[in-house]
C-alpha cells in the first residue's frame, strides 16, 4: 500500500484549521481502512500568533496521523520546504502539499494520487479545461494570474496554465533531488520547484481540479504582484550565464525596497 504525507501549511488559521483537518482525515482514513493508501498529515504551523497551534496540537492527541511543526518564521514557501524535510523522514513515497483554506478538498487532492502515474510531479491547475471554480474569480485576480503566468513562460520557459494553485503532489525520488536546490521561501516558491523538476528532466501534469475559493481568502495583488516578478527575475539570473551579478542584483533590489519603505 502507498503511503502519502500531506502537507498543510497555516498561518493564523484558528478559525478554519479544525475544521480542515477534521475534513482531511476523515477522508483519508477511509482510504487506509480500505487498504488503498495510507497517509499522514503534518500541520506546518508558520509563524503564528493566534490559537492554530493549540487547536493542532489537541487534534493531534486524537490522531496519529496527525503530525505537526511549529515554526517561528513566516513565509508559506519556507513552511512548505519545512513540511517537504520533514516527511522525507517517514517512508512515504508520494509527497504533497495543500492550502489550509480549504479550496482544494479532500477529494480533489485525491485525484493527483490517482492520475501521477508514470509522472514525477503532478498539479492542480484552476485554467485548463474542465475545471470548475466556484465562486468564479474576480477579473482583477484573472488579470493578475494570466499575467504573472505569461511572464513565467517567456522568462522561465515553463508551459503550464497555473504554477499557484495550493494543490502539488510529487514522487519522494524526485523530491528528494529538488529540495536542496531550493532557494525561495516566498510568494513564488512553486514555480522554483516546478523550474528545477524541469531542469533535471522530471515530468510534471498538469490537471483540471475542483477549486472552491473561501471569501476570506484574500491577496494582495499590489504587495504580491512585483514580489513575485522580482522572484522570477532572480530565479532566471541563477540558472543563466550571469549568475555571478545576483549579488549586484540583490543589492539593487534590496536598496529599492528600502526606498520604497521611507516613501510610504
Amino acid at each position: 500500500m502507498e503511503k502519502i504525507s500531506i502537507i498543510i501549511p497555516a498561518y493564523n488559521e484558528e478559525k478554519r484549521i479544525k475544521e480542515t483537518l477534521d475534513s482531511n482525515l476523515k477522508f483519508f482514513k477511509t482510504l487506509k481502512k480500505n487498504k488503498i493508501l495510507n497517509f499522514e498529515i503534518i500541520a506546518v504551523i508558520n509563524g503564528s500568533s493566534d490559537k492554530t497551534i493549540e487547536i493542532v496540537k489537541e487534534l493531534a492527541k486524537k490522531n496519529n496521523e496527525l503530525k505537526y511543526l511549529n515554526l517561528k518564521r513566516g513565509a508559506k514557501g519556507y513552511a512548505v520546504i519545512e513540511g517537504f524535510k520533514e516527511a522525507l523522514k517517514s517512508d512515504s513515497n508520494l509527497i504533497g502539499f495543500k492550502d489550509a483554506d480549504m479550496a482544494t478538498s479532500p477529494e480533489a487532492f485525491y485525484e493527483l494520487v490517482k492520475k501521477i502515474n508514470n509522472y514525477e510531479g503532478i498539479i492542480a491547475s484552476r485554467y485548463v479545461q474542465c475545471s470548475i471554480i466556484n465562486p468564479k474569480p474576480t477579473l482583477e485576480r484573472i488579470f493578475a494570474s494570466r499575467i504573472f503566468n505569461f511572464m513565467i513562460r517567456i522568462i522561465l520557459g515553463l508551459r503550464f496554465k497555473d504554477t499557484q494553485c495550493g494543490a502539488k503532489l510529487f514522487k519522494r525520488k524526485a523530491l528528494e533531488k529538488t529540495i536542496s536546490k531550493l532557494t525561495f521561501s516566498q510568494l513564488a516558491f512553486d514555480v522554483e520547484i516546478l523550474y528545477i523538476m524541469k531542469k533535471l528532466g522530471f515530468k510534471i501534469k498538469e490537471i483540471p481540479t475542483r477549486w472552491s475559493d473561501k471569501e476570506y481568502s484574500k491577496v494582495n495583488f499590489a504587495k504580491s504582484g512585483p514580489v513575485m516578478f522580482l522572484a522570477i527575475i532572480r530565479l532566471r539570473i541563477l540558472n543563466s550565464p550571469f549568475k555571478s551579478l545576483i549579488k549586484f542584483y540583490d543589492g539593487v533590489v534590496n536598496a529599492s525596497l528600502r526606498t520604497r519603505r521611507r516613501l510610504k
